[in-house]
C-alpha cells in the first residue's frame, strides 16, 4: 500500500520541493496551500492532490485533514512547513504583526498537529515532521519574533515526542539554514525605522552577514531529501540539521558555552 504525506505551505520553496520529492519516490502527496487554484507545477503531477489550507483558519485545517483522509484512507506523515520570518527591531512592530508571526509559525502548527493527532493515535503510527530552523537553537539580532517562534517549535516538538511515543508515532525536527528559496521575498516580513539611529550600524552589518550566508545556500530539494530521510529512517532521532551551515553552526552551539558562542557572533557583527 502506498504511503501518504500531508504537507503545509506547499506553494513554493521547501514545501513545493518536498511535495515533488515525495511524489518522485512514489508517495501519495497532499500538498496544501492557501490558493491551490494558482498552482500549476504540482497540479500536473498525477500522485499529488492539492487542497486549500490556511494555517490561520482552523476550519480550513480540519477540512483539509478530513478530505485527505477520506481520499487516501490514511496519512502516514505530516510535514508542518508553512511559516515566514519577521525581522527587525522589536519596538517597530505593531501588535498585529507580532500576533501574525506567532499565529502562523506556532499556533497554526499546533492546530494542524491537533487535527491529525487522533488519526495517528488510532493507527498507532505516524510521523510528525516540523520544519524548524537553525534559528530555533540560536539567534541573530532583530529576530526576536522569528527566533521566538522557532525556539517554540523546538520545545513543542521535543515534548510531543514523549506524547507520540505512547501510541507508536514519532516526532522529527528539520533545521535548515541558508536555503535558496523566496524566504527573503514573500516569506520575509522586514521592518526598520531608520530614524532610530542606534540600530542602523548593526542593521547594516546584519544584512551583509545574511547576504554572505545566502551565498552558501543550498537548493530546497536538499532540504526535501532530509525531510524524506526523517520520514523513512524509522529511528527515534529528533533533530536533523538540513544544510551545511546549519550543521556547522549547531555543532558549535552544542559544544560551546553561551558566553563563548554569543561572543563569537558579536565579534562577527562588530559588537
Amino acid at each position: 500500500m502506498k504511503k501518504t504525506v500531508f504537507i503545509t505551505g506547499s506553494s513554493s520553496g521547501i514545501g513545493k520541493a518536498t511535495a515533488l520529492y515525495f511524489a518522485a519516490q512514489g508517495w501519495q502527496v497532499i500538498a496544501t496551500m492557501r490558493n491551490p487554484d494558482k498552482e500549476t507545477e504540482l497540479s500536473a503531477v498525477e500522485n499529488i492532490k492539492l487542497l486549500p489550507l490556511d494555517v490561520l483558519d482552523p476550519e480550513s485545517i480540519r477540512s483539509a485533514v478530513a478530505e485527505g483522509i477520506a481520499t487516501f484512507g490514511k496519512i502516514d506523515v505530516l510535514v508542518n512547513n508553512a511559516g515566514y520570518g519577521a525581522y527587525g527591531p522589536l519596538e517597530v512592530f505593531d501588535r498585529e504583526s507580532i500576533s501574525r508571526q506567532f499565529n502562523t509559525n506556532v499556533l497554526g502548527l499546533l492546530d494542524v498537529t491537533q487535527a491529525i493527532t487522533p488519526h495517528f493515535r488510532t493507527n498507532k503510527a505516524g510521523v510528525l515532521i516540523n520544519v524548524s530552523s537553525m534559528g530555533g537553537k540560536f539567534t541573530f539580532p532583530f529576530g526576536a519574533l522569528y527566533h521566538g517562534t522557532k525556539f517554540a517549535v523546538e520545545g513543542i516538538s521535543e515534548s510531543l515526542a514523549f506524547e507520540f511515543a505512547t501510541f507508536g508515532a514519532k516526532v522529527k525536527l528539520i533545521e535548515p539554514g541558508a536555503t535558496a528559496t523566496d524566504f527573503a521575498g514573500r516569506s520575509f516580513d522586514f521592518k526598520n525605522d531608520e530614524s532610530i539611529a542606534e540600530y542602523q550600524p548593526l542593521m547594516q552589518t546584519l544584512l551583509q552577514m545574511i547576504q554572505a550566508l545566502d551565498g552558501g545556500s543550498v537548493p530546497p530539494s536538499h532540504v526535501a531529501e532530509k525531510i524524506f530521510e526523517a520520514a523513512t529512517d524509522n529511528s527515534d532521532r529528533l533533530r536533523y540539521p538540513a544544510t551545511p551551515d546549519a550543521v556547522a553552526f549547531l555543532e558549535k552551539r552544542a559544544t560551546e558555552s553561551d558566553e563563548v558562542f554569543i561572543t563569537g557572533i558579536k565579534k562577527q557583527l562588530g559588537l
